[in-house]
């Protein structure tokens, strides 16, 4: 029996689950085995599986050393690709492969494996590459075939390593790897190509030279390894969609072999989670069940966190820009009266935007003994923008500024000293002063130069994801167990309502607006984002003014 009826007869008994894509796929693998066009010899395959499992070892901890004994779904991967030959032809089937696989389950370490094995067994005076967006992931498979090296010949005296190459002192066949940094991508004579973490890229530039110089092979090979990833429109879903149509028999492409772990539903995860492994095969013997039980328990608390172990432990892709929060969890019709704050300190936060637009301020105010954040805000907005803005954001700005939420400054843009002035007005009306106030930087000179002659400490916060990823995870957390008092500001609900969530492949988060549309104003959102960066920082000088 071929490992790949073996796979297959464990998924039809249900010792092994997987999602419907590979199961279709491998099934028409199944067929294909008989098709005229094809021979399948599992001769090269089983010479390979048999120096893997004899000669590499693992590298890193906490396998660092031990043989590397191959999963079943391992086998039948590798067995599949070596083992296809066109009759026509006498050679191999499959030129590229795509390989979708949840993260931590050993894509690098088992490529890595192929690519050493290829250099000690494939043609002579190959060109093996490993390559990535960026040069740090390109780095992580070559130091692993480096590292693999150094354990099967430790004396050097088959091989031969330097900071370019790891070289075949025999065959002259050599690894290298190569990523955007690379200045010239061009002129290689690649036989074994692998493209790490391709969900970061936004086009082909890595791809296309490696595709390009396979075109004088007879057998190259082109492994795509990847989770899914945030990039919109990028080079991973046209590949996917390729990779898709092909399947459903909408485009011919027999040299293509996509390998999709991949769940069949997002509802199945949080339901059930025996469907894990089908986007994570390694379960419970790479990766660790109670390491993915903490992702899931964290991701249903955070929608950044939601967003990132959906793409990156469970292969179901995600928009890098996705709506904040649900209605129910920013919606909160609790109020206080300011005159409960008389003599308190407080935390501030401005979010200036642009002069001719809204412009926001705030203070965060608390209790002793009350772990509720009480904001209390007011919102600025140039004259000339009030009618124009009743008509483009469709929100009547003079019904909020009768109110006394929004207050009207002369001419076309905003009196960024009124925006001063009114942190003074808090001390000289209440008594509240303001310990530190955090702003953005791009319209702050003036601000600034006002804040400090009434002798008010400011404090920049940068306007990107390293900065303002914790605070905005913990503002949702706040929100929606409901300990955030904004006085029911109905600006403060139109902006949360407009915010959407943007994250990257490090999981960290920063405001946006929700498709990108000019008049959803975020203004009361970022500045709520820049007052708990502000908390963060103060917290315990604060905490010990509220005692």
């Amino acid at each position: 029996m071929t490992f790949l009826e073996e796979y297959i007869q464990a998924i039809e008994t249900g010792e092994i689950l997987v999602g419907q894509e590979l199961e279709f796929v491998l099934h028409q693998l199944q067929k294909e085995t008989q098709d005229p066009r094809y021979r399948y010899e599992p001769k090269r395959a089983k010479k390979r599986i048999q120096f893997i499992e004899r000669f590499c070892k693992h590298t890193k901890s906490p396998f660092h050393g031990k043989p590397f004994k191959l999963e079943l779904w391992e086998k039948a991967f590798i067995e599949v690709i070596y083992s296809f030959i066109r009759v026509a032809t006498n050679k191999r089937r499959f030129k590229r492969v795509i390989l979708l696989i949840s993260r931590k389950n050993g894509k690098s370490t088992l490529t890595a494996a192929l690519a050493f094995t290829e250099l000690m067994m494939g043609s002579g005076g190959s060109d093996i590459v490993c390559s990535s967006n960026d040069d740090a992931q390109a780095s992580i498979i070559f130091l692993e075939i480096g590292a693999m090296r150094e354990m099967f010949d430790p004396y050097n005296k088959r091989t031969h390593k330097n900071l370019r190459w790891i070289l075949n002192k025999k065959n002259k066949s050599k690894v290298f790897k190569l990523s955007e940094k690379t200045h010239n991508k061009e002129g290689y004579n690649i036989e074994f190509g692998i493209l790490d973490e391709s969900h970061e890229m936004k086009d082909n530039s890595i791809a296309k030279p490696i595709e390009q110089s396979q075109s004088t092979k007879d057998e190259p090979l082109f492994i795509n390894i990847t989770t899914e990833g945030f990039i919109n429109d990028g080079y991973l879903d046209k590949e996917l969609q390729y990779a898709r149509r092909v399947m459903a028999g909408e485009h011919e492409d027999d040299t293509l072999l996509s390998w999709l772990y991949t769940q069949d539903s997002e509802a199945e995860i949080w339901q059930d989670e025996r469907t894990w492994v089908k986007s994570n095969p390694s379960l419970g013997l790479i990766k660790k069940v109670d390491y993915l039980l903490d992702q899931i328990n964290k991701a249903k608390m955070d929608k950044g966190d939601r967003m990132y172990v959906l793409a990156k432990d469970f292969n179901i892709k995600q928009n890098n820009a996705e709506a904040w929060l649900m209605e129910q969890d920013y919606v909160n019709t609790s109020t206080f009266q300011l005159e409960d704050f008389i003599g308190c300190i407080a935390l501030g936060a401005v979010d200036l935007a642009e002069t001719t637009d809204l412009t926001c301020a705030k203070v965060l105010l608390m209790k002793k003994g009350d772990p509720t954040k009480y904001i209390h805000t007011r919102y600025f907005i140039p004259e000339s923008k009030v009618a124009k803005g009743a008509i483009e954001d469709k929100k009547d700005y003079l019904e909020w500024a009768r109110q006394g939420l929004i207050e009207i400054t002369e001419g076309n843009e905003v009196d960024l000293s009124r925006v001063a002035k009114w942190f003074v007005d808090l001390y000289k009306n209440y008594k509240i002063r303001t310990y530190k106030t955090g702003y953005d930087n791009r319209f702050a000179k003036t601000w600034l130069t006002s804040m400090d002659n009434y002798g008010l400490d400011t404090e920049r916060v940068d306007q990107n994801r390293f900065t303002l990823s914790n605070p905005m995870k913990l503002l949702e957390a706040d929100l929606k167990s409901k300990l955030v008092n904004y006085n029911n500001n109905p600006i403060d609900r139109w902006c949360l309502s407009n915010t959407a969530i943007k994250i990257d492949n490090l999981g960290l988060v920063m405001p946006v607006k929700v498709n990108d549309v000019r008049n959803r104003r975020i203004d009361g959102a970022a500045t709520k984002i820049i007052l708990y960066s502000m908390w963060q920082r103060y917290r315990t000088e604060f905490l010990e003014s509220t005692r």
